[in-house]
C-alpha cells in the first residue's frame, strides 16, 4: 500500500479521524510569510564606572557596569479591503499594534574590569564602538582617575535588523482573519566599549601628552538575536483583506515603507 492510498483509507474512518485529516491537509497547504527590516535603533547606555589603583603600574584597574537601554520595536498590521485607488470602492482599513520588544527594556551590563593607563592618576575618556570598531559616541570624559565614581547616561544608536514569520488564517471569518507571528531581533554589528587614558584634560592636546586605549570590552555581540514568542493576531475588515506590515519604533516612528505581505486567502494558501 502506497502512502497515497493509506492516508486515502485513514481519513474515511471515524468523525475525529476526518476532522484531524483535514487539519493535516490545510497545515500542509499554510506557509509562512517573512519579512525583515534593517534600522538603527535608538538605544542608551546608562552605566556606572569605578576606578581603583590610579598611581599603579602600568595604570588604574576599572569597572563598568549597569545596562542598555532599548528604544523598543513595534509592528502594525494593516487591514485593507481594498488596495487600488482606481477602483470607485470604498476603501475600508484597520490597523493592528503588535510590541515586539516594549519601550525602554533593558539589557543588563554584567560588571567588567579593564586595567591600562597612563599611570600617575591618569585623565579617563570612555567611548563607544561597534564590532568592527566604528565609532557610536564620540569620546565622554569622564574626569581624573583619583575621583573614583563616574556615571554615564548616554544616547546612542546600533544598527539592527528583525524578522517576522507570519501565519494567516481564516480569512473570511467576522471581525477578521487569525494570524500568529513570531521572529527575531538581531543586533547586527554588536557594541563594545574603549576607555581612553591621558596624562592632561587639554583638549588641544598638550607638551609631552601620553594617551593609550584599553582593549575594547564587548557589551553585546554581533549577531546575537532576541527571539519573540508565537503572538496571536486577530483583525480585519472581513471578506479577504489585504495584509501590509509596518515596523514603528518604540516612540511610534515608522522604521521604513508599508510591506505588502498579500491577499489574505493567498497567504492561508501559500
Amino acid at each position: 500500500m502506497n502512502i497515497t492510498t493509506l492516508r486515502q483509507t485513514a481519513c474515511t474512518g471515524s468523525l475525529g479521524m476526518a476532522l484531524a485529516c483535514l487539519a493535516l491537509a490545510h497545515s500542509s497547504q499554510a506557509q509562512t510569510a517573512k519579512v525583515s527590516a534593517s534600522f538603527s535603533m535608538p538605544t542608551r547606555v546608562q552605566a556606572v564606572v569605578t576606578t581603583m589603583d590610579c598611581e599603579n603600574h602600568p595604570g588604574p584597574t576599572i569597572t563598568l557596569e549597569g545596562g542598555l537601554i532599548l528604544g523598543g520595536l513595534n509592528v502594525d498590521f494593516i487591514f485593507r479591503n481594498n488596495i487600488n485607488k482606481d477602483v470607485h470602492v470604498r476603501t475600508e482599513s484597520v490597523t493592528v499594534n503588535a510590541s515586539l520588544i516594549p519601550k525602554d527594556s533593558r539589557i543588563q551590563i554584567p560588571k567588567q574590569p579593564v586595567r591600562g593607563g597612563t599611570g600617575g592618576n591618569p585623565f579617563i575618556w570612555v567611548q563607544f564602538i561597534d564590532g568592527k570598531g566604528n565609532a557610536v559616541s564620540k569620546e565622554i570624559f569622564l574626569g581624573r582617575c583619583v575621583q573614583g565614581l563616574f556615571n554615564v547616561d548616554k544616547a546612542l544608536g546600533t544598527l539592527t535588523s528583525t524578522m517576522l514569520n507570519v501565519l494567516v488564517e481564516g480569512c473570511e471569518n467576522s471581525p477578521g482573519p487569525y494570524i500568529t507571528f513570531d521572529g527575531s531581533f538581531t543586533f547586527k554589528q554588536g557594541m563594545s566599549v574603549q576607555f581612553i587614558f591621558r596624562n592632561n584634560d587639554n583638549p588641544v592636546g598638550g607638551p609631552h601628552e601620553a594617551i593609550v586605549k584599553s582593549d575594547a570590552i564587548m557589551l553585546i555581540p554581533p549577531d546575537v538575536s532576541i527571539t519573540f514568542p508565537k503572538q496571536p493576531v486577530r483583525g480585519g475588515v472581513g471578506g479577504n483583506p489585504w495584509i501590509s506590515v509596518q515596523f514603528r519604533n518604540g516612540d511610534g516612528t515608522a522604521i521604513g515603507g508599508e510591506v505588502l505581505l498579500g491577499r489574505c486567502e493567498q497567504l492561508s494558501k501559500q
